[in-house]
């Protein structure tokens, strides 16, 4: 066989180069008309839900409740936060809790059930909870629609979500800080609650707040479980249902009228607005995180 000349070897790295240019040049150029095109659908809904939704911001929207397709969303906005806020007492110890279990000692075959579990119920739709919501507690438990089970319904949802960021949070914590305090002859859940956690708490903070953003932009589960009030909470768990935003999004926008079309693009707007204000909050407590771990 004649061997190959180096003429032949530098023009097969230029082709070799070239190739690669090309295919850089359209990576690149795929990427960039894939952001955007998505960029221009966000900015597009973002525009449609401020300029819609702050035309129909008044102060009666806040004070007064929601009349047929009219009104205000006094009670929604009430019963968003007793939802999210319920949920969020439930889910938060429950998940927290888990998360120092997985990180700290589930090494075992029940730490992996038990993030194996925790997968399949982030991925479980959540109209299915809503589903499991309403037979459980609406029909068995006799609840009916309520705060309480549309809460629960919610707490459900969030505590995978915290678990498994809690657990990785935790993982991020460097080790030679668990040895310091069992140098000092601290016992384990000691060295858990009272260094590993506050170590990590930025990023498990984190988490809890993506999870409360989750919550309250969901509407299936309550549909099945909260149903809807056109009243303000009286303060009763069970046995009354509660209004929410996303129930004024979800109906309203299809009926045929301005007036319920308002309050829609008012919700929409308010809803999105505290979500928005939620992740940006996550977002500025994860970096800060990020860069405590660097200085270590």
């Amino acid at each position: 066989m004649k061997p190959r000349s180096s003429a032949d070897a530098t023009h097969h790295a230029l082709a070799r180069i070239r190739r690669r240019r090309v295919f850089n040049v359209l990576g690149w150029t795929i990427s960039v008309l894939a952001f955007v095109l998505l960029a221009l659908a966000i900015a597009d809904l973002l525009y449609l839900v401020m300029h819609k939704g702050a035309s129909s911001l008044s102060l009666d929207l806040f004070t007064q409740v929601t009349n047929g397709i009219g009104g205000g969303l006094a009670n929604a906005i009430t019963g968003t936060g007793l939802l999210a806020g319920g949920a969020l007492l439930l889910a938060a110890p429950l998940g927290i809790g888990t998360g120092i279990y997985l990180s700290e000692f589930g090494r075992g075959r029940w730490g992996h059930a038990v993030r194996f579990w925790a997968d399949v119920l982030v991925g479980v739709p959540s109209i299915v909870l809503g589903y499991f919501g309403y037979i459980t507690m609406v029909i068995a438990f006799g609840w009916n629609f309520s705060l309480a089970a549309g809460a629960i319904t919610l707490a459900i949802m969030m505590v995978p979500y915290i678990a498994r960021t809690t657990d990785l949070a935790l993982r991020q914590v460097p080790f030679g800080v668990r040895e310091a305090a069992y140098a000092l002859g601290a016992q384990d859940w000691r060295v858990s609650l009272r260094v590993v956690l506050p170590a990590g708490a930025p990023a498990v903070l984190t988490g809890i707040l993506l999870a409360l953003a989750i919550g309250m932009g969901e509407t299936a589960p309550l549909l099945y479980t909260a149903g809807w009030s056109n009243y303000l909470w009286n303060g009763n768990l069970t046995h009354e249902p509660v209004g929410y935003l996303t129930y004024v999004i979800w109906t309203f926008i299809n009926e045929p009228f301005a007036s319920a079309h308002r309050l829609a693009f008012a919700a929409a707007l308010l809803i999105t607005a505290l979500v928005l204000l939620i992740n940006v909050l996550a977002r500025l407590l994860l970096t800060g995180f990020s860069r405590r771990l660097g200085a270590r």
